[in-house]
């Protein structure tokens, strides 16, 4: 199976919804926030191992303590991932942060920054907006 074949994409949607149902309701670890999501998994060609890029609501601490937790789980999910999906192999779990989110609200904040201070600017000047 190659990697961006069309097999490969179907699995991989599958185990990110399978993933992302059994941590919203089978995860009890405090660790894991209740705000958990699976923003993407990639299951290498051999079904040999997966990367699942999760997000998590809170700071640095927070997506650490999550992040290990969800490893602790790995052998639960996997298990669980096993009884829902028939592959050939069930793919060892290798969680990664997700940081996209966290980037995106920063770059916007710059830009609401950049923006006040231009209008600062254009204001201490005297000149009208034009937008």
């Amino acid at each position: 199976m190659r990697k961006g074949s069309v097999k490969n994409t179907r699995i991989n949607s599958e185990v990110q919804k399978v993933l992302a149902e059994l941590i919203r309701s089978e995860i009890k670890d405090p660790r894991v926030p209740e705000f958990t999501s699976v923003t993407d998994a990639e299951v290498a060609p051999d079904l040999k191992s997966c990367k699942v890029w999760v997000s998590m609501l809170g700071d640095e601490d927070t997506l650490e303590a999550g992040l290990e937790g969800l490893r602790s789980a790995e052998g639960f999910l996997k298990r669980q991932l096993a009884r829902e999906l028939n592959l050939r192999n069930t793919p060892e779990l290798i969680f990664l942060p997700d940081t996209s989110i966290a980037y995106g609200n920063r770059m916007s904040q710059l830009i609401d920054e950049v923006a006040a201070a231009d209008e600062r600017t254009r204001a201490a000047r005297g000149e009208a907006d034009d937008t």
